[in-house]
C-alpha cells in the first residue's frame, strides 16, 4: 500500500468522502508533504556536508545561531517550530557555514523529539570537525502541546548540549550563553 493510499484510508477512516472535490488529491498532496518534512531521512552527514572542510587556524569560538527548524515530533506526528542555535571551539578545520544550518535540516526533517534532535546535531557537528567543543541549544514550540492536549499556547521548550570545552570550562559555556541571548 502506497503512502497516498494509507491517507486515502485515513480520511476515509476520519469520516470523509475522499471523492468531494476539496479532497479529491488530498492523500496525493499530503504523501508528497510528508516525504519532503521527513527527508533527513535520504541523507547522510557525508552528502549534506559534502567535503566543505577549510583547514583554519581559528580557535576562537564559531557560532551560528537562529537557524530555523521545522520538526515533526515523533509521538503525534505533529510540527515542532523553533531555532537552534550552534556553536564549536575550532581545532584546525572550520565547517562551510551553510553545512551547520544543513546538518541542522538534515536531522530536523525525520520524526523526533527535541531532546535527541539536539544531541544529534551537537555530535554530528563534533564528528565533520573534530572540535574541541560543541554547544547546541533549541528553542521550539510544540503543536502537539499547543493544539491537543493542555492546549498552552505560549509554552515553549529549550534543550541543551555541552560537548567538550563547552562543558568542562564554564567561562565557555557562559559566553555561548550570553550571546544567543
Amino acid at each position: 500500500m502506497s503512502l497516498e493510499q494509507h491517507y486515502s484510508s485515513i480520511l476515509e477512516q476520519l469520516g470523509e468522502d475522499v471523492a468531494r472535490e476539496g479532497l479529491r488529491d488530498t492523500p496525493k498532496r499530503a504523501a508528497k508533504a510528508m516525504q519532503f518534512l521527513c527527508r533527513g531521512y535520504e541523507q547522510t552527514l557525508e552528502d549534506v556536508t559534502n567535503g566543505a572542510l577549510f583547514s583554519s587556524d581559528n580557535s576562537e569560538m564559531v557560532l551560528v545561531k537562529n537557524i530555523e527548524l521545522y520538526s515533526l515530533c515523533e509521538h503525534h506526528i505533529l510540527p515542532f517550530i523553533g531555532k537552534a542555535h550552534v556553536a564549536y571551539m575550532p581545532n584546525g578545520k572550520v565547517l562551510g557555514l551553510s553545512k551547520v544550518a544543513r546538518i541542522v535540516d538534515m536531522y530536523a526533517r525525520r520524526l523526533q523529539i527535541q531532546e535527541n534532535l539536539t544531541r544529534q546535531i551537537a555530535e554530528a557537528i563534533e564528528q565533520v570537525t573534530d572540535a574541541a567543543g560543541v554547544a547546541v541549544v533549541i528553542e521550539a514550540q510544540h503543536m502537539c502541546m499547543m493544539m491537543r492536549g493542555v492546549e498552552k499556547q505560549n509554552s515553549s521548550m529549550v534543550t541543551s548540549v555541552m560537548l567538550g570545552q563547552f562543558r568542562s570550562n564554564a567561562a565557555t559555556r557562559s559566553e555561548f550563553l550570553s550571546l544567543i541571548r
